[in-house]
């Protein structure tokens, strides 16, 4: 469904519910992915789904529709995402090289995880990487977004992701090429 029917969906009082609920529908798996791509834990992943689509609810009657519905949504998540990633980090007053390594040790254990050996190293060496450039890494890469609709995300210029990317790319070679 398009965005502009959800929305009239939404803001029709008599359908904003079920206007709502299809919104859910259509961006769920794709927020929850993007999520799990950078927490890696499933329960964690979860709840800040919900935690998204919850700002989302309280948000709608806000939305101006200068962006994509689907761009206002992945920058909520982005957010939540980041600032997970903060608290968890502040939370434990751990060092940035200990949060990497529970993480790491996540995607060793999680059976949800699918993947040869390589994909495994590529996730791993994805957490060395600052979380602002493994976001920017994970939405080219493996979301195959473009740099307008990212930039639109994380507010930031085209040149800027440009450049994050392919620093991001290098350092990942470095690591993937150490091991």
């Amino acid at each position: 469904m398009e965005d502009k029917e959800l929305l009239a969906k939404i803001r029709n009082p008599e359908t904003r519910h079920y206007g709502f609920n299809l919104l859910v529908r259509q961006y769920q798996e794709r927020i929850y992915w993007h999520i799990r791509k950078m927490v890696i834990d499933h329960d964690d992943a979860d709840d800040l789904v919900q935690e998204v689509f919850i700002k989302v609810w309280k948000g709608l009657d806000k939305f101006r529709e200068d962006a994509q519905l689907f761009t206002w949504i992945y920058r909520i998540a982005t957010n939540e995402c980041l600032t997970f990633l903060a608290k968890k980090k502040r939370r434990f007053f751990l060092p940035i090289g200990d949060v990497e390594k529970e993480l790491s040790a996540k995607i060793d254990h999680n059976t949800n995880l699918t993947g040869d050996d390589i994909q495994q190293k590529l996730q791993k060496a994805l957490l060395k990487l600052p979380d602002k450039q493994r976001l920017v890494f994970n939405m080219k890469y493996f979301d195959n977004m473009k740099y307008d609709d990212i930039a639109a995300i994380t507010n930031t210029s085209v040149g800027a992701l440009k450049a994050s990317y392919h620093h991001a790319v290098k350092k990942i070679e470095e690591i993937l090429n150490a091991d």
